[in-house]
């Protein structure tokens, strides 16, 4: 038997083919694809289990994953890497199901908004069927339920939902006493994700008081406002959670603070990159990548992993909007300014994330 595996592949050819790769999954990882999807080894095979209509252009995406995969906390993202004309191409997610789920069944749900021109969500809505093996990585972020029981509130916007739907479950899985205010923004009734999931938690659990506001339906538009806030018993003493687009994530901080709840008892977690005022003059410059000896000027509009693809390359990246670090860089000399804070980097040596940076005067990265 030996003999002929060894007349296929020779034994040390394929020795040689292992020992000189710093990662043999990557010449594994093809063939063991053709056998089975799930055993390769580059990344956490995941396969859909199912795949339910959540509103018309969102779904929830049933996944289970591979064994090995070290699960998550409540109200984390997860790396997705689908492959598209024969590129692999990763997004980022909220997984939107309890861990309790993930314990107990052995699945995960990501629930996504089909975006217009989104290359990876429409893919997905439109090619992803049952049975079918994604690419998953581990989990990550901090946008994280307290340690102790004690009263908060969500406020959330559309698509932002997700992974407030992981919390509140995994809060009612726990039996968690304290009272808990959700503010879920929609447009219309039609909209609202995860409804089923949201209703049936309000019928079980007590803690939870539920509002949906529909801000397109109605006489008039009805927006977070400051009488929303304040028909929320003891908001002063609640941990708030806020998640949603950045207009409803800008008020709902500007009208907490004016509540007098500030820092540490808001926790945020964004859907698209914030715009932070940039207080600084001179955004744009010369950067130059020293690895591959490109340049390129710009002109303080374009985050530094927009430039470099501009210059044709192709800089490691996940989310693109800051959360997942996957686009760390060095930099070596210059100044950048982040898009999350508005707040300038020093101008020496120190590593930043590609995709929130926009360069301030000349810089140069190790790319």
């Amino acid at each position: 038997m030996l003999s002929r595996i060894e007349q296929i592949i020779p034994l040390q050819w394929l020795g040689r083919q292992l020992f000189n790769r710093e990662d043999p999954a990557a010449f594994f990882d093809p063939l063991l694809e053709k056998l089975n999807p799930m055993w390769v080894r580059q990344y956490v095979p995941a396969q859909v289990s199912a795949i339910i209509d959540e509103t018309a252009d969102t779904r929830t995406f049933v996944l289970r994953p591979a064994a090995r995969w070290a699960g998550f906390e409540a109200g984390q993202h997860v790396n997705v890497g689908v492959g598209i004309d024969g590129v692999r191409h990763n997004r980022t997610f909220s997984l939107s199901s309890s861990p309790f789920q993930w314990h107990s069944e052995g699945t995960v749900t990501l629930t996504i908004k089909r975006l217009p021109g989104g290359l990876v969500t429409n893919w997905m809505h439109d090619h992803l069927e049952a049975g079918d093996v994604i690419g998953l990585g581990e989990a990550f972020g901090d946008f994280r339920l307290p340690e102790t029981s004690e009263p908060a509130l969500y406020i959330a916007g559309g698509s932002g939902i997700t992974p407030v739907l992981s919390q509140l479950e995994t809060m009612a899985d726990s039996d968690y006493r304290a009272p808990v205010t959700l503010l879920y923004f929609v447009r219309t009734q039609a909209d609202i994700i995860g409804a089923e999931k949201l209703h049936a938690l309000r019928q079980r659990w007590p803690a939870l008081t539920l509002k949906i506001i529909a801000t397109a339906e109605g006489e008039a538009p009805e927006h977070l406002n400051d009488g929303h806030l304040r028909q929320v018993p003891d908001i002063k003493g609640r941990r708030c959670y806020l998640c949603g687009p950045e207009g409803l994530m800008d008020e709902a901080n500007r009208l907490l603070q004016e509540h007098g709840i500030y820092g540490e008892n808001i926790h945020s977690t964004f859907f698209s990159v914030p715009t932070a005022t940039l207080l600084s003059d001179g955004l744009g410059g010369e950067v130059s990548f020293s690895r591959s000896g490109a340049g390129v000027n710009s002109d303080g509009d374009a985050p530094l992993l927009e430039i470099a693809e501009a210059a044709g390359l192709s800089p490691r990246h996940g989310c693109r909007m800051g959360i997942c670090h996957q686009c760390s860089c060095r930099k070596t000399s210059g100044t950048v300014i982040s898009r999350l804070t508005g707040k300038a980097s020093g101008p020496g040596e120190e590593t930043i994330q590609l995709c929130i940076s926009v360069p301030r005067g000349p810089v140069t990265l190790d790319l």
